[in-house]
């Protein structure tokens, strides 16, 4: 992996459409190079978020009162909630990178960050004709634990990761998450129940993960 160091930002929980109002704002200020490439931490209130190739079917049932928003990023449906950390990249690729490129390089840095915290992980590569394997999962239980969509425009990124923490996974179960049916979605809680979970330590490990200050 390339050195790339990222400015941090950080929040608590931000509401979604308030949330890509202002990545959108910082993607066009990296654009323009006015300001450097950055990693913005936060949560966000539950939300079901649907990527490009999200399928009717893979929605949740309505009767949940769990919103759902469509977003112009890669990836299938994913849920996000209070106890999660969500990750925005705003990065400008190199002139030989591609967005899988960087992808890759993300489930790399998440999976050193895990490994950090006890709970050793990986990426995995999708074998042919299957759904894309996107995210990082844990190498003890295999389950998946990071949900991973991102998109580029103009050469800068956008979206990014979300990484179950502590909280409840139950939303989860009530769509299909990332094109699996048969995805187990944990949380480091659920990994390894001690204080190596909690939302501090995390995020201090993610950020030192992507060099992010």
């Amino acid at each position: 992996m390339r050195e790339r160091p990222l400015t941090l930002l950080q929040d608590d929980l931000v509401d979604y459409e308030k949330a890509m109002e202002r990545m959108t704002d910082l993607v066009g200020q990296r654009q323009r190079d006015e300001r450097p490439d950055t990693l913005w931490l936060l949560s966000h209130p539950q939300v079901y978020t649907a990527g490009r190739r999200t399928l009717q079917q893979h929605l949740p049932d309505p009767s949940h009162g769990i919103p759902v928003v469509n977003t112009g990023r890669g990836g299938q449906l994913t849920y996000h909630g209070p106890g999660q950390l969500v990750g925005y990249l705003i990065v400008k690729l190199g002139d030989d990178e591609g967005i899988v490129d960087y992808v890759r390089e993300v489930e790399l840095r998440l999976a050193r960050a895990l490994g950090a915290l006890g709970v050793p992980a990986e990426r995995r590569d999708t074998p042919p004709g299957s759904p894309l394997l996107t995210g990082v999962w844990t190498t003890g239980t295999g389950r998946k634990i990071v949900s991973i969509g991102m998109r580029q425009s103009r050469g800068v990124t956008s979206h990014g990761f979300a990484l179950n923490v502590e909280g409840d996974l139950t939303p989860w179960s009530w769509a299909v998450a990332c094109g699996m049916p048969e995805v187990d979605m944990t949380s480091l809680n659920r990994e390894i129940p001690s204080d190596a979970g909690t939302m501090d330590r995390v995020r201090a490990a993610v950020a030192e993960a992507f060099e992010a200050s």
